[in-house]
């Protein structure tokens, strides 16, 4: 019985669907009307990146949001061998680098218009819940529609 509530539990579960080529992100951001949320991380060896990806990113709350308003994209820069991506996938991201987070902070969040500009910028862990971070997202991804 309990296998069977947790295979329930997690069949149910709303899961992150990232989008891993940026361009395709600003494309599908404009074609929905939706916003592009960019965020850095350094999956491995960041401590309040895993936390913002644990807690907040996939939050159920902010999952169920996500999916309904934002493109996803997640710039990593993992340190051990075996979780770096592709050469394809690490250019873009040092591209994206380059362009939003030259100071190279981590964890760093973006919420970007469909044509890549800047709405609202959070450096490092929100200070706020996960559910007051995904209703500030939500407002403003309400605001822009």
């Amino acid at each position: 019985m309990k296998v069977l509530t947790l295979f329930l539990f997690l069949t149910f579960l709303p899961t992150i669907n990232w989008e891993p080529d940026f361009t395709i992100a600003k494309k599908t951001a404009k074609e929905k009307n939706e916003l592009i949320l960019l965020n850095f991380s350094g999956s491995d060896w960041c401590g309040p990146c895993i936390v913002l990806h644990r807690d907040y990113i996939q939050s159920e709350v902010f999952t169920k949001m996500a999916n309904q308003n934002l493109v996803l994209v997640n710039a990593d820069f993992p340190r051990k061998k075996k979780n770096i991506g592709t050469p394809e996938q690490i250019k873009q991201n040092e591209q994206l680098a380059d362009i939003y987070n030259k100071e190279g902070n981590f964890p760093l969040t973006l919420l970007l218009d469909s044509e890549g500009k800047v709405i609202k910028t959070w450096h490092g862990k929100p200070q706020n819940s996960p559910e007051e971070w995904t209703a500030e997202i939500k407002a403003i991804c309400d605001s822009r529609k």
